[in-house]
């Protein structure tokens, strides 16, 4: 019966859904579940300013990968106009669909594939168009809430400053995935916190670079420790990867 799905899936569905016209339909459908989510409940921000300072000026908005959903409609609602750095997979090119519903456009690539591309193509956005960049600092597949050194490189060559940005919900549900992406419910609180404007210094490496880049790994944890800390919210791991969450799973179910 497995196998029978399996070819259904492959020869059937999974063309359908790669439709370009079906894959615009579907992340259609996705912005309004996100909008429906963030306009039923109550908003609570911390440090606007920030958004209102950088609206037109080019900045690096810096967040963990299971903290995206609901970053995209307060930034769109923030006014700040920016690009947001997807990969080269299907995934990728659904999620660059979905962001622009919210008003961001994509970079392709990752940490892992197209690095220089990617580099180059952000210094660019970031220093000849003057628009901001969006990135999950763990993504696409951890270690979670780990800081990977892209954003700074980013800040080092651009000028740009990295912002620290996490939202947390009063009620929430936690998907079983590496990163624990959280989906807040309906009528409840989400709280979104803008943190302070980072600068790297240009000429920092080595062992000073990755102290920094400690620096603001310790400051994201804190902020989504202390935001989830207000609900009670189950602790997010750190440290684990993609691979590693589903051997855990895999030893757990048997």
């Amino acid at each position: 019966m497995k196998k029978i799905l399996k070819t259904v899936w492959k020869k059937f569905w999974r063309p359908i859904l790669r439709s370009p016209i079906i894959m615009w339909v579907l992340m259609g459908l996705a912005a309004f579940f996100i909008w429906f989510l963030y306009w039923t409940s109550k908003h609570r921000f911390t440090n606007t300013k920030v958004l209102k300072q950088y609206r037109t000026k080019p900045v690096i908005f810096v967040f963990f990968h299971g903290r995206s959903l609901m970053l995209s409609p307060a930034i769109c609602m923030g006014g700040v106009r920016a690009y947001c750095i997807v990969s080269r997979h299907q995934d990728g090119h659904m999620m660059a669909k979905l962001q622009r519903f919210f008003g961001l456009r994509a970079i392709y690539g990752s940490t892992s594939e197209g690095a220089i591309s990617i580099l180059r193509q952000g210094v660019r956005v970031l220093t000849e168009k003057k628009k901001s960049l969006c990135l999950s600092v763990d993504g696409p597949s951890g270690p979670s809430l780990h800081c990977q050194d892209g954003a700074l490189y980013f800040a080092r060559v651009s000028g740009a400053p990295i912002v620290p940005c996490c939202f947390s919900a009063s009620r929430a549900f936690f998907m079983k995935k590496w990163d624990r992406y959280l989906v807040p419910k309906p009528f409840g609180t989400i709280t979104c916190r803008v943190g302070e404007p980072i600068y790297i210094d240009p000429s920092l490496k080595g062992e000073a670079f990755e102290q920094k880049r400690q620096e603001i790994e310790n400051i994201m944890v804190k902020q989504l420790r202390e935001m989830d800390a207000e609900f009670n919210l189950f602790q997010v791991e750190q440290g684990i990867t993609a691979q590693e969450f589903k051997d855990k799973m895999k030893n757990k179910n048997r």
